[in-house]
């Protein structure tokens, strides 16, 4: 009896973490009940494929379920609400995930900041239904984009802005934006082939442009975004903005919703998931979520 319990302590160290569903323990009566924890995230995107799980390079629900996996014990899969570009950053960005762990969520948010790279962190824990998806009960998410002005390229924000060598006309880009809110077909801001596979209808809350120094910092807030939708925004109004593109020529993009009109994608690296609205506020973390500088 001794030599078989040996044997299946010796092995049982062996299985691949990743194989465990739950708890290394088997299920029965007293396991614990599961529950669903909801995280607020910031990263730098930078160095991230992406925020989606993918296997040839790292991305931020990858770095996210090790933390979780490594802190609970549990093979941890994690939901995003927004999904963001390689080298797009966010400040708002809100994951769950189920756990039988009785952590506490002030132990979570503590433990996940000392598990994470230094480029990502948590700022708030909150527990949520067990029915909770943070994409699909999502009200609204509102991206900010960066732009620079300055004549010279600003070394400390490379990886934040898009400089712009020019000096667009800032009011002018401003009046053509506010035609984005209200219930179109955005089709002309994404690749034709995400045009062509899925609906393409979305509603804009809200578009601001103002200045901030040398950065002129655009919002929008929707109900959901398609692919590279923001970035091809920003690309047509610094059209706009430089006078290579008319307002009336803009106002055609939103109207005749030809797939992939807008051509010009702006980098990346200006972008930044602001804040994900739901009807209850999720977390108990009150700092503003629309300022990134």
């Amino acid at each position: 009896m001794a030599s078989r319990q040996t044997a299946r302590k010796t092995s049982e160290p062996q299985r691949p973490a990743g194989d465990r569903l739950a708890s290394p323990k088997s299920a029965g009566p007293t396991e614990m009940p599961q529950r669903r924890l909801a995280l607020q995230v910031e990263y730098q995107g930078t160095a991230y494929g992406g925020s989606q799980l993918q296997k040839t390079v790292p991305t931020i629900q990858g770095a996210l379920e090790r933390a979780l996996s490594s802190l609970t014990g549990e093979s941890i899969r994690a939901s995003l609400a927004g999904r963001t570009d390689a080298g797009t950053h966010a400040k708002g960005q809100v994951a769950s995930f189920v756990t039988r762990s009785r952590h506490s969520t002030a132990t979570f948010a503590r433990a996940l900041n000392a598990l994470l790279p230094a480029d990502i962190g948590v700022r708030a824990v909150s527990e949520v239904p067990l029915a909770f998806d943070p994409r699909r009960h999502a009200l609204g998410r509102l991206y900010r984009y960066t732009l620079h002005k300055g004549p010279q390229r600003p070394a400390l924000l490379r990886h934040f802005a898009w400089h712009l060598s020019g000096q667009p006309d800032i009011e002018t880009m401003s009046e053509a934006a506010a035609c984005l809110i209200g219930r179109h077909d955005l089709a002309a801001f994404t690749q034709p082939a995400e045009a062509r596979r899925r609906s393409t209808e979305r509603v804009v809350a809200q578009t601001a442009l103002r200045r901030k120094g040398q950065l002129a910092l655009f919002d929008i807030e929707a109900n959901a975004f398609l692919p590279q939708m923001v970035r091809r925004i920003v690309g047509a109004l610094v059209e706009v903005g430089s006078g290579s593109r008319t307002q009336s020529e803009f106002e055609a993009l939103v109207r005749d919703a030809h797939p992939g009109a807008a051509r010009k994608v702006a980098p990346a690296r200006g972008l930044c998931l602001m804040n994900v609205r739901y009807e209850a506020e999720l977390f108990d973390d009150r700092r503003d979520s629309t300022a990134i500088h």
